[in-house]
């Protein structure tokens, strides 16, 4: 079974890599469409909600850990504090902060949107687009008054 064996089963993987290439070459040469130029599909609103709700979500994940991090700094010592408090002067510090609520907030009020359709309201293919763009209008308007407060 040494090597007598590896070249006998040789042409039955040769074979069959073959029969795949050539299953691949016919879904390559289909007649569907294909367009994989993203500045030319239209998304439906409820894409662009769903997909905006999934980055609110990772940015809140990776921004959690960022404020943590303060928190464990500013707790630590009075020197440490202060460091904090100063850090979170800085106008960069605020346009962070802003966009963790930013996101915080958007991710709430959709978040809400999937709470009332669990519970049957909005689940058709008009009410989930009406449902979107309230989701976008209000969030603008929340986001919006958070970045007045903040400033």
């Amino acid at each position: 079974m040494g090597d007598g064996y590896l070249t006998s089963a040789l042409p039955d993987n040769f074979a069959l890599i073959v029969r795949a290439l050539s299953v691949i070459k016919k879904a390559v040469n289909s007649q569907r469409p294909v367009n994989l130029d993203l500045r030319t599909i239209k998304l439906p609103v409820t894409a662009y909600t769903s997909i905006l709700h999934r980055i609110s979500g990772v940015i809140l994940f990776v921004g959690i850990a960022v404020l943590l991090y303060g928190l464990d700094k500013s707790l630590t010592s009075e020197e440490g504090f202060a460091e904090v408090k100063e850090c979170l002067t800085s106008p960069l510090a605020k346009f962070v902060i802003w966009g963790l609520l930013s996101a915080l907030l958007y991710h709430l009020v959709a978040g809400v949107r999937h709470l009332i359709m669990d519970m049957g309201i909005g689940e058709t293919l008009e009410g989930g687009k009406l449902g979107s763009k309230i989701v976008l209008v209000v969030s603008a308007v929340v986001i919006v008054l958070v970045g007045v407060w903040i400033w």
